[in-house]
């Protein structure tokens, strides 16, 4: 089998989940990764040395360690073609309920982060002309309906615009942008380690803790999404010529994106009346 071009991919969040089955794939095609995360210890654990892997500990919060972890990739490898901002964890408490503390922790990593390595990688992307960044957003990216999930889901709202923005903004040097939102995939992103619950919970908000039971204890395990699909499906993409600039995975998302599209296509005729008769009077 021929194999392919040799790229270069620069993972966040790359110990577990999505990320680490990205590296994986990866590697088994003879792609060069640089692999980032809180842990080396893990990195190195999970993935036998390889002349294609570097392994990084990175503080993604950080944006100067950010820079060195972008740096040695560039020593390592010469270029970095793919970026993946996969780094993220999920958040769990009815907005009353959430600290000042607990949101702004949830934004710094999911969207502050991943800003940081954007802010660090493009220099390099600009001066190759060419180069695709994905940013992992979630299916809670397009429809906040989820009691409990308020600030995670508008961590991934943000996303979402920042990456519709930087496709507009780096067209012209030839960088392809994509936004994932991927839907309920058999992933530890439902386990303790990637879903933190708020400290302060209040009685009075049962549906919140009936979505935190759901969750935790119905849907861990059984999500209908397939990582293993799910990671080829992004590989697959990174190849394509004219990629996509949402791509939702799983029918769980295509389903609950294209309810959510005619239910604002519905209220826009609802309301047509109210909402143009703002304009000045020509």
């Amino acid at each position: 089998m021929t194999r392919e071009l040799k790229k270069v991919w620069f993972i966040t969040g790359a110990s577990k989940g999505f990320g680490l089955l990205l590296v994986k794939q990866l590697l088994e095609k003879g792609q060069a990764v640089a692999a980032t995360s809180r842990s080396l210890h893990d990195l190195q654990q999970l993935i036998a040395p390889n002349e294609n892997f570097l392994p990084l500990e990175m503080d993604l919060v950080n944006e100067a360690n950010v820079k060195l972890a972008i740096d040695k990739t560039i020593a390592t490898f010469g270029r970095i073609d793919t970026v993946v901002n996969n780094a993220g964890y999920g958040l769990l408490g009815a907005l009353e309920e959430l600290t000042d503390a607990e949101a702004r922790h949830n934004f710094d990593v999911n969207v502050f982060g991943s800003l940081n390595v954007i802010r660090q990688a493009l220099p390099h992307l600009r001066q190759q002309q060419s180069g695709h960044i994905f940013n992992i957003s979630s299916i809670g990216g397009y429809t906040g309906d989820f009691p409990g999930f308020g600030i995670y889901c508008a961590t991934k709202f943000a996303v979402i615009g920042f990456t519709e923005a930087l496709a507009a903004e780096t067209k012209a040097f030839g960088i392809k942008v994509t936004a994932v939102l991927p839907g309920y995939f058999r992933t530890n992103f439902l386990s303790s380690g990637s879903l933190v619950t708020s400290k302060n919970q209040l009685d009075d908000y049962p549906e919140t803790r009936a979505s935190q039971e759901l969750h935790q204890k119905k849907i861990d395990n059984n999500q209908p999404g397939d990582p293993e699909k799910g990671v080829a499906a992004i590989i697959a993409m990174a190849a394509t010529e004219n990629p996509a600039l949402h791509l939702f995975l799983g029918s769980d998302a295509y389903d609950t994106a294209k309810k959510k599209a005619s239910a604002i296509g519905a209220e826009l005729d609802q309301w047509k009346a109210i909402s143009v008769a703002t304009d000045f009077d020509a």
